[in-house]
């Protein structure tokens, strides 16, 4: 066993926890996600800091909470990671795919990025050519995109999903995958390595080559969502105009509808598992290129995502929004050579950017002591470790949540409980007894006192943020 093992990590966008057979979902075909679940470790309570990308990513590649970092919303800029600390510790740090930095081609601490950025860039203000968009242009293509696609008919009707009807090596997701393979296979090979690859997928538009769709078209099994008017009508204020929002505004080539059918909702599905799908075949064949290359001999390997999905939950569309279809997202880790035992999953409460001191630790660096993220290696490898009690996701005001200039919200094992600056509502729901997040009881009488408490948790968890990352603060002065 080497003194430090070589780590890839696997980033997708927008990925559900339940979009992975392994992990409950039993209609998602995702036989290689699955295997790393068997052999892996799976964190089965893992949440995100912030319900959208940027300060998500920023979060998770620096070991702070959102407000301590200062990157609340997508299009802040952000480039300096703990990436940085791995080379200099004398780790090759390869990024292929999606990093979201601002701006996009930000070294981030990388020897080499190979920057493939979101797949509908349209009204993005900042205009930068990536590797994908190289490629269709040496090919004489024109990406698929919001323009066009606003030329269909059935555009409004489509909720973000269409076929991919260009080359298929060509997908966004196939093109990051075979650059991964590429350089696996053609640079000289190199150990340590830290290997980062972002797939843009399954982030909207939900587009995978209709092969990978077409299974999830005809099943009629697939738990749909169905929420009732009466949710609707119970949403936070903020909530009520995203969903608005979203009909009269087509981030990502979505253009929503208040009232989805049972066959747009089928549709919407099946191309979003279709791209998991695709995803999952992608990561089958990296893993395979680095096996033949022997940097799995000894490696960590990392799966997860920056955040989830809503696809219809709650009558609402994408994220922006703090149920768990958003805030909990797949995290597996599997070592290759046996550095912890595989075949277990760890139901504790962690946050992803907990991922990135477990890194620094697995490369033999010590994480800065001003960190809020915790390292995972304990519950990794069996020994003494606490879950948190409590993690907490927080958002500015976005492209697409307009009704509030801020959103904080904490979950404990048992609750959880959003806050919406500025107006005297939220949302408050007993996880045990309504794990789908319907009956929202922040104006019950009888819950006053949970409410206080998960109010009082916020409270303290901000003080002892501004407490341990005094200095942190000071050095950016």
């Amino acid at each position: 066993m080497a003194a430090r093992p070589n780590i890839i990590l696997i980033i997708t966008d927008q990925q559900r926890y339940d979009s992975i057979g392994a992990l409950g979902f039993p209609y998602a075909s995702t036989p290689n996600i699955d295997a790393l679940a068997e052999r892996g470790v799976v964190f089965s309570n893992c949440h995100i800091t912030a319900p959208s990308c940027v300060p998500s990513r920023a979060s998770l590649f620096t070991g702070y909470y959102p407000h301590s970092t200062g990157i609340l919303a997508n299009g802040q800029k952000w480039r300096r990671t703990w990436v940085s600390q791995l080379r200099e510790a004398g780790y090759r740090c390869v990024n292929v795919g999606k990093m979201h930095t601002v701006p996009y081609d930000a070294d981030a601490g990388f020897d080499e990025r190979y920057v493939v950025e979101n797949k509908d860039r349209y009204l993005d203000g900042r205009w930068f050519f990536d590797e994908w968009d190289k490629a269709l242009a040496a090919h004489g293509l024109v990406k698929q995109q919001r323009e066009l696609y606003r030329q269909r008919d059935d555009y409004r009707e489509r909720l973000g999903a269409f076929d991919w009807e260009l080359p298929e090596e060509l997908h966004s997701d196939t093109f990051v995958a075979n650059m991964a393979k590429w350089w696996v296979n053609t640079y000289p090979k190199t150990e340590p390595l830290f290997l980062q690859v972002g797939f843009p997928g399954p982030h909207p538009p939900y587009d995978p080559p209709a092969r990978y769709s077409a299974a999830y078209l005809d099943r009629d099994d697939l738990p749909l969502p169905a929420p009732s008017q009466a949710e609707i009508d119970s949403l936070p204020t903020a909530l009520r105009e995203k969903r608005h929002h979203d009909v009269a505004v087509d981030h990502d080539s979505v253009a929503w509808d208040l009232e989805p059918s049972r066959e747009q909702l089928q549709r919407l599905w099946a191309h979003y598992l279709g791209n998991v799908t695709l995803i999952d075949e992608k990561i089958g064949e990296l893993l395979g290129v680095l096996g033949d290359r022997g940097y799995l001999d000894d490696a960590i390997v990392i799966f997860a995502s920056d955040h989830g999905e809503c696809l219809g939950d709650h009558g609402l569309s994408q994220k922006w929004s703090m149920y768990d279809a958003v805030t909990r997202v797949p995290a597996i880790v599997w070592s290759t050579a046996g550095r912890f035992a595989g075949g277990r999953r760890v139901d504790g409460l962690c946050q992803l950017f907990d991922l990135g001191p477990t890194i620094l630790e697995y490369a033999g660096i010590t994480p800065p002591a001003s960190f809020e993220a915790a390292s995972l290696k304990p519950a990794l490898e069996g020994t003494a470790w606490t879950p948190r009690a409590h993690v907490f996701f927080e958002q500015a005001g976005d492209i697409s949540l307009t009704g509030a200039d801020f959103i904080i919200g904490v979950r404990s094992e048992n609750w959880k409980l959003v806050q919406f600056k500025g107006t005297d509502e939220g949302q408050l729901f007993d996880l045990d007894n309504d794990p789908a997040e319907v009956d929202n009881l922040w104006d019950d009488p009888a819950h006053l006192d949970k409410r206080r408490e998960l109010l009082d948790a916020i409270r303290d968890w901000l003080i002892e943020s501004n407490y341990r990352t005094r200095d942190l603060l000071a050095e950016a002065r």
